[in-house]
C-alpha cells in the first residue's frame, strides 16, 4: 500500500511516521507513506497556499492550484481523500474499505476550509475523525494512516486480534486485565483466572456487550 499525504507542515507527521508499528511498518515496506508540502507546487516568490474567500467571511481559504499541481506531480490513480469535518465520518468499516486500496492520496486541508473545486475537480471524496473541528488536517490524517495501515495483512503482529477488537463484531471490545490480580482492592474477575476457555469466551461476550450498553447504546440499535 502506498499512502501520499499533502500539507503545509510537513514536520507534524514525520515524527509518528517514525513509531511503532507504523514506522516498523513503514521501515520493512509493507506500507509506503510520502508527505509532500503544498509549498513546494506554488508559483509565486511568496509560496502562496491561501487567498480570500469570496463572498466575504473570517479566515482564508485554501488555493486549488498548488494541490492540484501536487497531485498531478504524484500521478498514478490514487484515490483521493480530503480530510474535512464536513465529511463522510470515518469508522471501521470505512477504515476496513480503505485498507483494500493500492494507493491513497490524503489532502490536509488548514485554514477556514479549502477551495470546493478541490473536492469537486479532482474529485477527493471528503472523509471526517469526528464531530469536531481541529486547527488542520494533519492529525486527521494521522488517525486515518492509523487505523488503515493496521490492517494492512503483517503489520499487526497478531493478526488475530485484530478481530476482537472494537467495532469489529458491531460492540466495542471486552475489558482486558493482565498482571497483578489484585491491585488496590480490585481483582481480575475470577473467570479469567479459572483457564476454562469457554467459560471466558462466555465472559467476554457479556462484558463486550455490558460495556458497549453503556458507553455507546446507539451501536446495539434497538
Amino acid at each position: 500500500m502506498r499512502i501520499d499525504v499533502l500539507t503545509i507542515f510537513p514536520g507534524i507527521l514525520e515524527g509518528p511516521l517514525r513509531e511503532s508499528l507504523l514506522g516498523r511498518a513503514i521501515e520493512a515496506g509493507l506500507v509506503e507513506v510520502r508527505v509532500h508540502d503544498l509549498r513546494d507546487h506554488t508559483e509565486d516568490r511568496h509560496r502562496q497556499v491561501d487567498d480570500e474567500s469570496f463572498g466575504g467571511g473570517p479566515g482564508m481559504v485554501m488555493k486549488p492550484e498548488p494541490v492540484f499541481a501536487a497531485a498531478e506531480a504524484v500521478g498514478g490513480s490514487p484515490r483521493a481523500i480530503l480530510l474535512s469535518p464536513a465529511g463522510r465520518r470515518l469508522d471501521q468499516a470505512l477504515a476496513r474499505e480503505l485498507a483494500a486500496e493500492a494507493h491513497l492520496l490524503l489532502i490536509a486541508g488548514r485554514y477556514e476550509g479549502v477551495d470546493e473545486r478541490v473536492a469537486l475537480g479532482l474529485p477527493a471524496e471528503e472523509i471526517s475523525i469526528g464531530d469536531y473541528v481541529l486547527s488542520g488536517g494533519e492529525l486527521p490524517a494521522l488517525v486515518l494512516i492509523e487505523a488503515i495501515t493496521r490492517l494492512v495483512p503483517g503489520v499487526v503482529g497478531r493478526e488475530g486480534s485484530l478481530e476482537r477488537e472494537s467495532f469489529e463484531e458491531g460492540m466495542l471490545d471486552h475489558p482486558h486485565y493482565t498482571r497483578p490480580a489484585e491491585f488496590r482492592g480490585m481483582e481480575v474477575p475470577e473467570t479469567l483466572r479459572s483457564g476454562n476457555h469457554a467459560a471466558i469466551e462466555e465472559w467476554r461476550r457479556a462484558a463486550a456487550e455490558e460495556k458497549t450498553r453503556r458507553n455507546r447504546p446507539d451501536l446495539l440499535g434497538d
